[in-house]
């Protein structure tokens, strides 16, 4: 006979709500979190110093649409409870499965290269040569991916992710920006509106938002298998992830535009210690502290990145052949899983010690693939959105389907903008 439930007073009822969406907490954090990482990093320092405070207002457009793409992933996520490439395999088939993820593994191959380089730039201001801190960070994230449990995995990645906010917040106090000006930089465009300053636009736009954060944050519910019933903890946290993305972003801007634009410091984004270079450049005008807290930014970044970006690829991988798929299965039990997710992991490790590879270009180059990549991905999101039979009530309605559409084309156009000036528009 079942026992009668337990009646709670309001109180307590208001707290097991709170509780049950705390729970939830956890894919939209990482994802944007993650979305600063090595390539976000250079590209938002290089900003800073060529343009000032001018890119702000891109930051907060960006916003909008980081949230609703990162929703529209989580909810496909809450919905059918697989990842994007066993979606796509299930509704298109084995050759648009293949076309895809060989894709997406291209751009995060780059993407994971280049977090190798921030940890080298990273700690080559503390003296430690770029092949030591490869085989330091490969350690590090090959035993806390295969060894540690998916909680801690989580809370590991939300608190280095608030460490990072924290650091670039206090490098721009230190900076001692003109708040006013920075204020309004983010309602109102300013520059000259060449080539190059659109190329710095479209770059900003496809490192904020990218091809592995929308496959990794549906993969990342279905690995913690949330449900429909999760919606609404599910939507503060990509609200929150969007959010702490776009404010570490111009946290980066500000300390960059105050202290070395402002002073006219000029710096060779070229150059392959570009991002070293510009660390160092902050000690004199903003202080040493500045400098290390940079730095350390910069080092937690590429290691959140470094658990990240393998993580999608591995889960991209084995969806798409339907192997077993996530970090809460021991090795025995998923031997693809964790051994195309070591693979990664050590192929852009030894990459990276390529003598004389640019380093500040791989990470840029990275971010373009990324964006080349990134209408495809979302061309496939909004069709499998929009399947009220896969979906259910999670379903995009008639708006939804409107925003998210223009958003595509409006990305599309930004993409082709951002291959174009690759190849044609000096910076």
């Amino acid at each position: 006979m079942r026992k009668p439930a337990i009646a709670l007073s309001p109180r307590a009822a208001n707290r097991v709500r709170l509780a049950a969406i705390l729970g939830v907490l956890g894919p939209g954090l990482v994802s944007g979190f993650a979305d600063n990482d090595a390539g976000g990093i250079t590209t938002y320092s290089v900003a800073g110093v060529k343009y000032g405070y001018e890119l702000l207002w891109v930051l907060l457009a960006t916003q909008i649409v980081l949230f609703f793409t990162q929703e529209v992933g989580a909810r496909l996520g809450l919905a059918t409870g697989q990842g994007l490439t066993g979606l796509v395999r299930e509704r298109f088939g084995v050759r648009w499965v293949t076309f895809l993820t060989v894709t997406m593994l291209i751009a995060n191959t780059g993407s994971i290269v280049a977090e190798f380089a921030g940890t080298a730039a990273a700690l080559s201001l503390f003296n430690v040569a770029p092949a030591v801190s490869a085989i330091l960070a490969a350690s590090v994230v090959i035993l806390l991916l295969t060894r540690g449990s998916f909680g801690k995995v989580q809370y590991l990645f939300v608190a280095t992710g608030i460490g990072i906010s924290l650091a670039y917040f206090v490098s721009a106090l230190m900076a001692k920006p003109d708040w006013g000006l920075a204020a309004s930089s983010l309602v109102i465009p300013r520059g000259s509106l060449n080539g190059a300053y659109w190329l710095a636009v479209v770059a900003t736009v496809g490192t904020t938002i990218t091809p592995w954060g929308q496959a990794f944050i549906q993969s990342y519910c279905a690995d913690k298998r949330l449900g429909p019933e999760d919606l609404v903890g599910e939507r503060l946290d990509v609200g929150l992830g969007a959010l702490l993305t776009n404010l570490i972003a111009a946290f980066i801007v500000v300390a960059c535009a105050s202290a070395l634009a402002a002073h006219g410091v000029k710096i060779d984004t070229n150059s392959p210690t570009a991002i070293a270079d510009i660390a160092k450049a902050l000690a004199p005008l903003a202080g040493g502290g500045a400098t290390v807290l940079f730095a350390v930014g910069l080092l937690a970044a590429s290691f959140l990145g470094l658990g990240v970006v393998p993580l999608t690829s591995a889960y991209a991988a084995c969806e798409a052949f339907g192997w077993e798929t996530g970090v809460n299965w021991q090795w025995r039990e998923a031997p693809a899983f964790y051994g195309l997710l070591v693979f990664f992991i050590v192929f852009a490790g030894l990459f990276v010690l390529i003598p004389g590879l640019p380093l500040v270009q791989v990470m840029f180059m990275a971010q373009v693939i990324n964006a080349l990549l990134l209408p495809f991905v979302l061309v496939f999101v909004m069709l499998l959105a929009s399947d009220k039979k896969l979906m259910g009530p999670l379903a995009s309605g008639r708006f939804l389907q409107i925003v998210g559409w223009t958003g595509t084309a409006l990305l599309v156009l930004l993409s082709v903008t951002l291959a174009w000036s690759s190849f044609f528009v000096k910076a």
